[in-house]
């Protein structure tokens, strides 16, 4: 496993070792004692979760405040996404800026989203799955969502009209709202 790190620190792109035959490829898509050495976290993660979505849907940008909040390793079982994580906390020199990555069936790439980011996709392709691991619970109380088209922000999706829940759409933050808890 090889890790990419990025301006905007504690983000992480994992890229594992994919071992390929005549009969396909096999890796390991979570070790945790591989995870460790290679990024220096210990992750306990308590919850995995899965989505099917298809082109333009976009999911988020959600996070959940504390003591809620959630650490995030996310990847793409089938299809395509544009992965995008938002820095929310409030001491960071990269607050407010954003970091959006590929991931895809094909490259395997995972992206380690920690707390303290708000976090959300694009889907590039019809019938993706993506799967993500959180290191706390789904709690309905503590998540929240900024706008997927904050003006401040300006995150560019590749998409024009995207395919949003009535959540999303109805009740997501304007960064200039947000109240930090990060």
């Amino acid at each position: 496993m090889t890790i990419e790190r990025f301006e905007i620190e504690d983000l992480l792109l994992i890229k594992p070792a994919v071992f390929e035959d005549e009969r396909g490829y096999f890796f390991e898509s979570f070790n945790q004692e591989r995870f460790k050495k290679a990024t220096g976290l210990y992750l306990d993660f308590v919850q995995d979760n899965e989505s099917k979505s298809d082109k333009n849907v976009l999911r988020g940008l959600h996070f959940q405040v504390p003591p809620y909040e959630q650490g995030k390793l996310v990847r793409v079982v089938s299809g395509a996404v544009l992965d995008v994580a938002v820095d929310l906390r409030k001491n960071s020199p990269t607050f407010g800026r954003y970091q959006s990555v590929v991931l895809s069936a094909e490259n395997k790439h995972q992206f380690y989203v920690p707390p303290g980011f708000a976090h959300g996709f694009a889907v590039l392709e019809d019938n993706t799955i993506f799967c993500y691991k959180c290191t706390g619970y789904y709690n309905k109380e503590s998540e929240r969502a900024l706008k997927w088209n904050d003006p401040e922000i300006q995150i560019d999706w590749g998409i024009k009209d995207p395919i949003l829940s009535e959540k999303d759409h109805k009740f997501s933050l304007s960064w200039g709202n947000l109240t930090s808890p990060f």
